[in-house]
């Protein structure tokens, strides 16, 4: 079955499915980076503008699909999870028992982001990083790292097709690390001629682009 784009790091071969999470098939692992739960609920909190409050149902089903298609026995959630921890304790009652059913008899990670810096009352493990084979999993990329896997920049790739221009969420890898496109609904992007994403990636680094038939190009700078 071609789930999506195949390519390696670091001797581990990973596969970036078209929505914008990784599958680690050796260790029936599945990634994803920045859901952003609780936005809509943490922006009018905050007296901000009021947005349709669907998106933590409308990512929780992409990440049902996605769980479906793979089965994976481990659940890493790469930071950022919540929008904060105030909208991780006020998700409605059916939304965390919809985390606790996509949860059961799998192994979940919350590794820590700077929106949701502390653990959260929803079952699974709670880290700052985690280290499996060759690839070392975080929130944000550090500079001098090897075998990397984070999130964070919400990286997007913006190409010209003849006389048009057209961006989408994207992978970036090269040599020493992969950042993960965000995940979640709402949670918009930077493009990846933006800095510090230029300055992170080598000059020989690839964007794949999300979607129904995910593609690798040079990465734009």
């Amino acid at each position: 079955m071609n789930l999506g784009f195949d390519f390696s790091l670091s001797g581990a071969n990973l596969t970036a499915l078209g929505s914008g999470a990784l599958w680690w098939a050796e260790h029936r692992l599945l990634c994803v980076s920045d859901l952003h739960l609780g936005k809509s609920e943490r922006i009018a909190r905050r007296g901000g503008t009021t947005l349709p409050p669907y998106e933590t149902r409308d990512t929780l089903t992409k990440l049902t699909h996605d769980l479906e298609r793979c089965a994976p026995q481990t659940v890493v959630a790469l930071g950022d999870s919540f929008d904060d921890l105030g909208a991780a304790n006020a998700l409605p009652a059916d939304e965390r028992n919809w985390i606790t059913k996509l949860q059961a008899g799998r192994r979940w990670i919350w590794i820590e982001g700077n929106h949701d810096p502390g653990s959260v009352k929803l079952g699974g493990t709670h880290m700052v990083e985690l280290k499996l084979g060759a690839l070392s999993f975080r929130h944000i990329a550090t500079p001098a790292a090897q075998g990397e896997v984070s999130g964070h920049y919400h990286p997007k790739a913006a190409l010209n097709v003849g006389r048009r221009s057209i961006s989408r969420p994207a992978f970036l890898y090269d040599e020493a690390r992969l950042i993960l496109p965000a995940y979640g609904t709402y949670t918009g992007g930077l493009r990846t001629d933006s800095e510090p994403i230029r300055s992170l990636m080598s000059a020989k680094a690839c964007a794949i682009l999300t979607g129904p038939h995910p593609t690798a190009v040079p990465m734009p700078r």
